[in-house]
């Protein structure tokens, strides 16, 4: 699981570890984003949420990601979960999930990068993308949401003893190679 706030470089990263490991990815926001693009009934709930900077609820988005994690078979190389979970009833949720199919989360992988760095990082995001939740106001409520729901999950993989603190500020080579450290020693 890849782990940090937004603009963290949680999608950067994951993309790099699919190319050297062959992982699967599932990124909730790219799963919604698709969703809303398709102007699916998800789609159309999801929006609402997402347009307020809040949260899509835990059980909607467990059912959704499980289908997308089964999608890979049995004898995938590995899952990247990307943006989930972000509260500690979602951690739950997910590895119970997981523990049905004989699974588990083998390594939280935390990108750690200050705030005022990724506001610039997610400014600079919007403009390049287009993306509308990529804008002041609605950034510094997901930040706080962040802070608020999603943070105290550091804790909780640190007491499931699988928690890989990454210092998320700098070279991208250096920040994937810490990442590559904690990944070869599973």
């Amino acid at each position: 699981m890849i782990f940090g706030a937004p603009g963290s470089g949680k999608g950067t990263q994951s993309e790099k570890m699919i190319e050297k490991y062959g992982f699967g990815h599932i990124s909730t926001g790219d799963v919604l984003r698709s969703e809303i693009k398709n102007n699916t009934e998800l789609g159309k709930t999801a929006k609402q949420f997402i347009d307020q900077g809040q949260l899509i609820p835990d059980e909607l988005m467990v059912s959704i990601l499980a289908n997308v994690y089964d999608s890979f078979g049995k004898d995938h190389q590995g899952v990247i979960f990307d943006g989930f979970p972000r509260t500690i009833p979602q951690a739950e949720a997910l590895k119970a999930m997981l523990a049905e199919r004989g699974h588990n989360i083998a390594a939280m992988i935390e990108l750690d990068v200050p705030e005022d760095e990724l506001m610039k990082r997610l400014l600079l995001r919007g403009q390049l993308s287009g993306r509308s939740d990529d804008n002041e106001e609605t950034i510094k409520k997901r930040l706080d949401v962040y802070h608020n729901q999603t943070s105290p999950l550091i804790e909780w993989y640190e007491r499931e003893g699988i928690r890989n603190h990454i210092n998320g500020l700098g070279e991208l080579d250096r920040i994937f190679s810490d990442i590559c450290d904690v990944i070869d020693k599973l």
